[in-house]
């Protein structure tokens, strides 16, 4: 999973005309998850997914987060690994993006296009849900380096 084939876009400064308005947010997201591979795909097909300008504020303090702008993403649910079909979920499975922290380190980075961004953050958040910790996501994607 770990790595977004096209990555290949390296600009300068970011691009002032990118559409940064959730509903692109969205479709970038989608348009990532349409393009997983088939099996990663069908297991992805009953998580939501949400944009939201902002993490909530009981989700940062539960996470112990201070920074507002310190979490651009979040995978809510219990990762496939965990998951019994015995047990009733009480909640569907949410993948959260969030819009204004994943704009600042776009802008704060520079060298990445929005949609590889978002692209980027999505599938980190997806790959938890297939039960890959950050730990593991880390061994294969060299991103934030």
């Amino acid at each position: 999973m770990g790595h977004i084939g096209g990555m290949s876009a390296r600009p300068d400064t970011p691009d002032p005309d990118a559409d940064q308005s959730a509903e692109a947010f969205h479709r970038i997201a989608e348009a990532t998850v349409q393009g997983f591979p088939e099996a990663f795909r069908r297991m992805a097909a009953s998580v939501l997914l949400r944009v939201e300008d902002w993490p909530p504020e009981d989700m940062l303090r539960e996470m112990g987060i201070t920074d507002r702008y310190d979490l651009t993403g979040l995978y809510d649910g219990i990762p496939m690994t965990e998951k019994s079909f015995a047990d009733p979920a009480p909640w569907p499975d949410t993948v959260w993006l969030f819009r204004e922290p994943i704009l600042a380190e776009w802008e704060d980075r520079g060298d990445v296009t929005l949609p590889d961004l978002i692209a980027h953050v999505t599938v980190h958040e997806f790959a938890h849900h297939f039960g890959w910790s950050d730990d593991d996501i880390a061994t294969i994607d060299r991103w934030w380096e």
